[in-house]
C-alpha cells in the first residue's frame, strides 16, 4: 500500500508518503516522499498551493491518513464517513483551528483523489481513551460530564509512538513498564503510560490545560478569569485569545513563544527570559511528579517534540530534580506522520491490536 499522511496544524501542513509492503514496523523508516506547507495568503491562495502539493506526489496513492486533534466521542482510528466528519465538525467547538483546518484538507484530498481512495482519521485523543473515570471526570457538577465536559487529552499520536519506541529501547513491551512521556513543542503535554496504556495526561477538555507552553498559559486558577471578567470586562473571545496567544513563554518573557529565542535572550542576561524558562522548568517538574505518583514509580522519562528533543538544558534540569528516583532519560524523535501512516495501514487492512499498538 502507498499511504499519504496529511498532518494539518493551525498554521502549517506536514505531508509524507510511504510504500508499506507488509505489517508496518514500529520504528519510522525514511519516507518515500515528504513535504511541508505554511499557511500564507488568502484561503483561495492556500487552497491552490495545497492542490499543487498533492499534484507533486509521485505515483498513485492507495489511502490517505489525516491527523485529527479532537475526536470527541470517537476513540479509535476511523474511516472518514459522513457521520465521522459530522462528529469531527461538532468537536471543532473544542479545538476550532485544528479540526477546521483538518477538515479543509480532507475535503481537498477527497476532491483531488476521488471517492475510491479511502480517507482515514487518526485522533490525537484516542490514545487517552483508556483513562478511568477518576482521571477524566472533572470535579464540577456531574451534569458537565453528561454534556461531554471531561478530560480528553491530546498529542496522543506522539505519546503512543514515543512510549512504544521507549519500551523497545528498554527491552520490549512490559505490562509493568512505567513511563512518563513528555511531548514538548509549541504545545506541550505529559502522559503517564503503564505497559503501553495511557492512565493519565496533563491536557484536558481542550489543549489549553496542563503545562506552560509557547503561547498558551496551561493550567491556572480559574478565579483569575472571573476576576478579569468582573474587573476589566473581558469577553469569552478576549480571554480565549489571551490564554492561547499571549501567555506562556511569550507572555512571561516578552520575547518569543519559541524556546530557542527565549534561551538566546536568557544568555544575553534578559531577566524575564530567565523567569520564563524557570517557570517552564518548575511547572514541568511539578507535573512530571504528579504523573510519577499516579504510576506509583517510574522507569524512564521520555522526551519528544522540538523542545523535548533539542533543549538539553531543560532535560538536565529535570534529570537533576528526579535523580533520587534514578529514572532513565530517553530522547525519542517525534514521528507523528509515520504513526498516522501506520494506523492507517492497520485500519485499512483490518488489523485489530491493543491500544498500545
Amino acid at each position: 500500500m502507498r499511504i499519504l499522511t496529511l498532518n494539518a496544524g493551525s498554521s502549517s501542513l506536514k505531508a509524507r508518503c510511504d510504500q508499506i509492503t507488509g505489517p508496518p514496523p514500529s520504528d519510522a523508516p525514511q519516507p518515500e516522499w515528504a513535504a511541508s506547507l505554511e499557511r500564507t495568503g488568502t484561503e483561495a491562495e492556500y487552497g491552490d498551493t495545497l492542490t499543487k502539493l498533492l499534484a507533486s506526489i509521485p505515483g498513485a496513492v492507495d489511502a490517505v491518513g489525516h491527523r485529527i486533534v479532537h475526536g470527541g466521542p470517537i476513540h479509535e482510528t476511523s474511516l472518514l464517513t459522513s457521520d465521522v466528519v459530522e462528529t469531527i465538525a461538532l468537536a471543532s467547538a473544542f479545538a476550532p483551528e485544528h479540526n477546521r483546518r483538518a477538515l479543509e484538507v480532507f475535503d481537498e484530498a477527497r476532491r483531488f483523489f476521488g471517492e475510491s481512495v479511502p480517507q482515514v482519521a487518526v485522533f490525537d485523543t484516542a490514545f487517552h481513551a483508556t483513562l478511568t473515570p477518576a482521571a477524566y471526570v472533572y470535579p464540577g457538577p456531574y451534569a458537565w460530564l453528561e454534556e461531554g465536559i471531561r478530560r480528553y487529552g491530546f498529542h496522543g499520536i506522539s505519546h503512543r509512538y514515543a512510549s512504544r519506541t521507549a519500551a523497545k529501547l528498554l527491552g520490549g513491551e512490559s505490562s509493568s513498564l512505567k513511563l512518563v512521556t513528555c511531548h514538548l513543542g509549541n504545545g506541550a503535554s505529559l502522559s503517564a503510560v503503564r505497559g503501553g496504556i495511557s492512565i493519565d495526561t496533563t491536557m484536558g477538555f481542550t489543549p489549553l490545560e496542563g503545562l506552560m507552553m509557547g503561547s498558551r498559559s496551561g493550567s491556572l486558577d480559574p478565579g483569575i478569569l472571573v476576576h478579569l471578567m468582573r474587573r476589566h470586562g473581558y469577553t469569552a473571545d478576549e480571554l480565549d485569545h489571551l490564554l492561547n496567544e499571549e501567555s506562556g513563554l511569550l507572555g512571561v518573557s516578552g520575547v518569543s513563544s519559541d524556546m530557542r529565542d527565549v534561551l538566546a535572550a536568557m544568555d544575553q542576561g534578559n531577566p524575564r527570559a530567565r523567569l520564563a524558562f524557570d517557570i517552564y522548568a518548575h511547572r514541568l517538574t511539578r507535573e512530571i511528579g504528579g504523573m510519577i505518583a499516579v504510576l506509583g514509580g517510574v522507569d524512564a522519562l521520555v522526551f519528544t517534540g522540538g523542545i523535548g528533543e533539542h533543549c538539553a538544558l531543560l532535560r538536565d534540569r529535570i534529570a537533576e530534580q528526579f535523580k533520587f528516583l534514578h529514572p532513565r532519560i530517553l530522547v525519542v524523535h517525534a514521528e507523528e506522520e509515520w504513526e498516522i501512516a501506520r494506523e492507517c495501514w492497520l485500519l485499512v487492512n483490518g488489523e485489530t491490536l491493543t491500544s498500545g499498538r
